[in-house]
């Protein structure tokens, strides 16, 4: 027995406080109330702007489990130093508690003043992260320390901020159908200085992220490619007779690019064929090898990014609407919002945003 050594690493101190010892001591929070407090926080705060500057009321702060643990240490300090009478553990009674209190107030004051703002969010499939991008702006003299942003289900990296510094936060919502996804809430929050107190606030933006459906892994061949000579509305990607200059338009090739007109002039313009030979695509609704709705946005999809992959002409029909073939960045944006928003029920499968 006197060979045993009883060691307890102070660096692993916290750690078994929040797995050991707070668990025995705090109780989990029901569901339901956790229910019942976001809707009270709701309909206290409403919808907040796509901007927003935090005040001290909308700022929230409760002890951590950590916090709990030296409350509870100072007090029996306290008490020992009252039954001895103790002026040196007095000293250290009063020294620690007024850390805690001092800790309190710079918590709650690391968030207080930030400015948030939604970034914006790209497209995804179905199936993929929408990744929300939320600007935290810190206008203040001081550093803001180890801040960071959370939902129910995710959370994101740390940050410190100096002053007059802004970075972007990264929130990913998981998705799982095609339409708009939502952020319904989210949160901010911050543990320094030494993780005694917890601060947060909720916000309640309306915004929301635009989901494609997801692309086919088995799709029937897309239909054949009709070719015409010298269309005139393709005569930019032939690539035969030369037939001037245009302006530069967005999806054009790089390879069209007249750089020495450009180190001339210094506008961008494009060259210009004609006389070749152009093809071009047909997707239709109607005609897809599917019987499912959802099963036939899925193949549509499919075709979409494998003929934007080779930069080919397509178009593409749906019922009620029509895009005329094209290529490029935003005749493929246009195409895939309409799959993603395509409602049979409404009229002629027209777009609802939200």
């Amino acid at each position: 027995m006197s060979s045993i050594r009883w060691t307890f690493p102070s660096v692993l101190f916290p750690s078994v406080l929040q797995r050991v010892v707070l668990p025995s001591l705090l109780v989990p929070a029901n569901t339901a109330l956790k229910q019942r407090v976001r809707r009270w926080a709701r309909k206290r705060q409403g919808i907040d702007p796509h901007s927003i500057r935090l005040r001290p009321g909308r700022v929230y702060i409760l002890p951590t489990g950590v916090g709990i643990v030296f409350a509870i240490m100072v007090f029996a300090m306290l008490l020992g130093s009252m039954n001895y009478n103790n002026n040196l553990s007095f000293l250290l009674s009063f020294l620690l508690g007024g850390l805690g209190f001092a800790s309190m107030h710079a918590c709650q004051r690391n968030l207080v003043g930030l400015e948030i703002g939604f970034a914006g969010t790209d497209p995804v499939f179905a199936g993929q992260a929408a990744q929300f991008r939320v600007a935290v702006t810190n206008p203040s003299r001081n550093r803001r320390c180890r801040i960071r942003l959370f939902t129910d289900e995710a959370e994101s990296r740390i940050h410190d901020l100096d002053p007059g510094e802004s970075r972007v936060f990264v929130l990913p919502v998981a998705t799982e159908r095609r339409g708009t996804v939502e952020l319904e809430r989210f949160g901010i929050r911050s543990l320094f200085p030494f993780e005694l107190f917890r601060s947060w606030s909720w916000l309640h933006m309306d915004i929301h992220g635009l989901v494609y459906p997801r692309p086919a892994d088995q799709a029937p061949q897309p239909p054949a490619t009709r070719t015409s000579l010298g269309h005139r509305q393709h005569d930019a990607r032939g690539e035969e007779d030369f037939a001037g200059l245009r302006k530069f338009a967005s999806g054009d090739s790089p390879r069209n690019v007249a750089w020495k007109a450009y180190a001339r002039s210094g506008q961008l313009l494009s060259k210009r064929f004609a006389g070749a030979d152009t093809s071009s695509q047909w997707f239709d609704f109607d005609t897809v090898p599917a019987g499912d709705l959802e099963d036939r946005l899925s193949v549509l999809t499919r075709w979409i990014v494998d003929a934007d992959r080779t930069r080919a002409d397509y178009g593409l029909r749906l019922p009620g609407r029509e895009f005329p073939p094209g290529h490029g960045e935003s005749h493929r944006g246009r195409c895939l919002e309409a799959l993603a928003l395509f409602d049979p029920a409404s009229s002629g499968g027209r777009e609802a945003h939200g």
